[in-house]
């Protein structure tokens, strides 16, 4: 991580990052350069420093909806994507479990995420100094930082296990970090989490692309669930659902429109008119695919009459064979005004996360009212589980379906329950449990001794 630290040294160089910011927050920026604690004095481009901390998910790291970020990477590393593209390719190596300590991809995750990470500290840093702020300009800005933090973590640490927790932009301190056990990054993330919904507003920003209170207790419910505390997981997604404002589309194909009831918080396109990488890197039109495709054992794993199948994936065939696409974004080119955005958040995760918390505490009635919440927006009658483990296997079939190519869920779940291995060792050469866990970057490692050991199995 030295190269990033030293890139952004202190913060203190003129902030170019400002005039890269996206239009959702319109603001006049100042002809000259600006210095950190410049910037942090005037709440328009305080503004504008926070959203290009957005622009930076949006562009890179594990949330991009690229070939680069984890919808496409994990999605070719677990059983949800086959890839066609150039055998050249980093995605290859995800796809063929070929990965190794010096690729470049497996590098770029790490350093563009903690990147955002030094962006968002940089954020939490320049508020706090500030002088020309008022209060609730500061909580806010704050509390968005915060949870850009903890979400980044997130993805940090469930793709490499152990990672250090940055929250300074002091050099010297983050040129040692080592690393923490994954119990101590999760109740970092927590506290963090839980800071952040004091300090953000209640009402969501204008297109739901600014998190509020109501984001940072959906996130907080996913973090609560994958740590294993069931109670505060439903509790927190319980939360959300309880909030009026999100809800569950009753037209699937309106669910991943920008406007769209169930969306808690999603990422705005660069302009005006451009959607979703998404859109762009899933869809296709001729075949063979020229990049990826959805693999045969996803498309069969949904129900006779499930519209999510009908409505979220799309088919091209040649005559003689037949390939299938995720169609959850249905935009690949520009649209004069932009009609999709990639969404982070939903209220469906939040219906999974609680049937899952409630089944695991026994509360079953409650698991499965849950549950079909998600299976008759999808056209399905209710569930026939009824045991503790019927439900619970229900769940993360639903899970399966409902979350497809969203930003590695497939992936993740079957690691948190245990399943990596025989999902996918009868389909990905060589397998082995220590796959599980990406490797460390090399670099990293020459640069910073403190995060050795290298993962197991690189």
């Amino acid at each position: 991580m030295k190269n990033i630290f030293l890139k952004f040294y202190a913060l203190l160089i003129p902030i170019f990052l400002l005039w890269g910011c996206d239009n959702f927050v319109e603001v006049d920026l100042p002809s000259g350069q600006l210095t950190a604690p410049a910037v942090f004095e005037d709440v328009s481009t305080a503004n504008a420093a926070m959203a290009d901390v957005y622009a930076k998910l949006r562009e890179s790291g594990a949330l991009t909806g690229n070939g680069t970020g984890v919808s496409s990477l994990m999605g070719n590393y677990a059983d949800e994507l086959d890839y066609y593209g150039d055998s050249a390719a980093a995605t290859q190596s995800f796809y063929n479990n070929a990965l190794t300590a010096t690729d470049g991809t497996v590098a770029g995750l790490w350093n563009n995420s903690y990147n955002e990470i030094y962006s968002a500290n940089a954020i939490i840093e320049g508020v706090a100094a500030s002088t020309g702020l008022q209060a609730t300009d500061k909580n806010r800005l704050t509390g968005e930082a915060l949870f850009v933090r903890a979400l980044v973590h997130f993805y940090l640490v469930n793709l490499y296990s152990a990672i250090p927790y940055v929250s300074t932009t002091d050099y010297e301190q983050n040129r040692h970090v080592e690393r923490l056990p994954v119990d101590v990054v999760y109740a970092n993330i927590i506290a963090d989490l839980e800071q952040a919904q004091t300090l953000l507003p209640e009402d969501a920003s204008p297109e739901r692309v600014r998190p509020n209170k109501t984001a940072a207790a959906a996130l907080l419910a996913r973090a609560y669930l994958y740590n294993g505390r069931w109670a505060e997981a439903a509790n927190a997604a319980s939360a959300v659902l309880n909030d009026a404002n999100y809800a569950m589309e009753n037209d699937i194909d309106a669910v991943f429109l920008n406007g769209s009831t169930s969306t808690i918080w999603q990422l705005k396109p660069s302009a005006d008119g451009i959607n979703t990488y998404e859109g762009s890197n899933f869809i296709f039109t001729a075949g063979p695919p020229p990049f990826v495709a959805l693999t045969s054992e996803l498309v069969s794993a949904f129900e006779p009459g499930d519209l999510r199948r009908t409505h979220w994936v799309g088919s091209i065939t040649d005559g003689a064979t037949t390939w299938y696409y995720a169609n959850k974004y249905k935009e690949q080119m520009n649209t004069g005004t932009s009609v999709e955005y990639s969404i982070v958040l939903r209220v469906a995760e939040q219906y999974l996360i609680r049937a899952e918390a409630r089944a695991r505490q026994g509360e079953l009635i409650g698991a499965k009212e849950d549950l079909n919440v998600i299976r008759n927006a999808a056209g399905l009658g209710d569930t026939p589980a009824v045991s503790q483990q019927e439900l619970l296997d229900a769940v993360q079939r639903e899970r399966r379906v409902e979350l497809f190519t969203e930003h590695g869920h497939r992936f993740f779940d079957l690691k948190r329950n245990g399943a990596l291995d025989a999902a996918l060792s009868p389909v990905k050469p060589g397998w082995n449990t220590t796959d599980a866990l990406l490797p460390l970057p090399e670099a990293e490692l020459l640069l910073n001794p403190n995060l050795a050991p290298q993962n197991p199995g690189y």
